[in-house]
């Protein structure tokens, strides 16, 4: 349950930096150059990257109007589950709320058995925004919703998407290295089935941290710390998925590969073959990372 070999991915057109979206400290303002075009082509490369390893990319492409340019983050408009649900989220970016795209679940519903489509984007107007598996990092064979509280990803939000999911949400704070507030939990971490990616020294309330470390022992799970610094490159901003041929993978950035230690290396690869592409454009100027890229489908396919 907690991987899934099928992937949602859309291709930009006019990708750019957001001003809107300021409060995000990893996206920079872009230097002179042809922004959309080399986006494009780190977007194109990774695709043809998952495919090559037998992963299910269905890619939509994006439009020029409205303008959009993080699209190609769907993660956090959109969530996909195994029990034939859709959830579609409340956007702080009024911009990124044009992303929601009707379209690309009709596309979807060809291929793949939806059931319902929850649409949790009315606590907007109250100012309540969740940023779908941006804002939380579901294990999905616990029900667990892992959430690290920011402008982006409010608890009485939160408590909707739980109440309506069956998901137990577990909340904390954190910051990096010069307090600024995270701006969404998958920047810090990352679980997988047998396994969390973590920036643990991001969270300075030590119940909160004991909370989530008893949590991660609770269901099995073997504990990757990384630093302040890794995060910054990525590290924490991984997903893990599984090919048509059962084959399991933890998918993430070049700069995020490049971060890693070899302790690291070795713990991850007991448990997955690491999967990388480079996407410093993205990353730079988007301040998202892969994991940001994919939204998973855990949908059955339809006969």
């Amino acid at each position: 349950m907690q991987s899934t070999a099928n992937i949602l991915m859309i291709r930009p057109v006019a990708f750019g930096f957001n001003p809107q979206t300021e409060g995000n400290t990893f996206q920079h303002q872009p230097e002179a150059g042809k922004v959309q075009e080399r986006a494009l082509a780190e977007f194109n490369q990774f695709v043809t990257k998952l495919r090559l390893n037998h992963i299910n990319v269905i890619v939509i492409e994006d439009t020029l109007k409205p303008h959009t340019p993080d699209s190609i983050f769907p993660n956090n408009w959109v969530s996909f589950h195994n029990d034939g649900s859709v959830y579609v989220y409340p956007m702080q970016a009024e911009n990124r709320r044009n992303e929601r795209r009707d379209d690309i679940l009709d596309v979807l519903s060809t291929q793949f058995d939806i059931t319902e489509i929850n649409d949790l984007t009315f606590t907007e107007d109250r100012g309540e925004y969740l940023e779908g598996t941006g804002s939380m990092v579901l294990d999905r064979d616990y029900k667990i919703a892992y959430a690290c509280l920011s402008i982006r990803t409010n608890p009485k939000a939160l408590e909707v998407f739980c109440n309506e999911s069956g998901y137990e949400p577990i909340t904390f704070h954190g910051f990096d290295e010069h307090e600024n507030p995270i701006y969404h939990t998958n920047v810090m971490m990352c679980v997988a089935e047998k396994f969390v990616v973590i920036c643990l020294e991001s969270i300075s309330d030590p119940l909160e941290k004991e909370k989530l470390v008893n949590s991660f022992k609770k269901t099995e799970k073997e504990i990757i710390e990384i630093s302040f610094e890794q995060m910054n490159s990525f590290a924490g901003n991984m997903l893990e998925v599984k090919n048509t041929l059962n084959q399991t993978f933890l998918v993430m950035s070049e700069s995020a590969k490049n971060s890693l230690v070899a302790n690291q290396i070795a713990t991850i690869n007991k448990y997955a073959e690491i999967l990388y592409s480079p996407i410093p454009t993205i990353e730079k100027i988007g301040g998202g990372s892969a994991r940001c890229m994919m939204a998973e489908i855990h949908l059955d396919k339809r006969n």
